[in-house]
């Protein structure tokens, strides 16, 4: 799919169809169109990151419901605040010319060597052998 086949432009966007490039041109499409380039800064988008992650977590206050139990519409709500995140997080990609795919991926290779299967399995907790790699972030 291209970023052509936007929503605007066709064809609506799904996880199943987009690509991170397409979303990244979305999201780049959707400053360009409203000259807000200069506020997009690495700081300002990063602060804006924050700040959608903190609306996303007002969702979760208080003991909420579990998922199954989740209105269509708080679940609509969820996946807005979920989506503003994302937009702040491509945005950010985009202006710093990263790859963000090949970041994801490497950090993942990162995480494999720091919580490996065999002394992780089960629980959360760091290792605290220095060959798991605790401490590496």
């Amino acid at each position: 799919m291209t970023p052509q086949g936007a929503p605007g432009a066709g064809a609506a966007l799904t996880d199943g169809r987009a690509t991170l490039a397409d979303l990244k041109a979305l999201v780049a499409r959707f400053i360009a169109e409203r000259d807000w380039q200069p506020y997009h800064t690495p700081r300002n988008v990063a602060v804006s990151i924050v700040l959608e992650a903190g609306e996303l977590l007002e969702h979760f206050q208080w003991s909420p419901p579990a998922p199954d139990e989740m209105t269509p519409e708080r679940r609509q709500q969820i996946g807005e605040e979920m989506a503003d995140v994302l937009a702040y997080l491509l945005s950010l990609a985009n202006v710093l010319d990263l790859d963000l795919a090949a970041a994801l991926d490497a950090k993942m290779r990162k995480n494999r060597r720091k919580y490996p299967v065999e002394r992780c399995l089960g629980h959360w907790e760091k290792p605290k052998n220095p060959e798991g790699g605790a401490g590496v972030e």
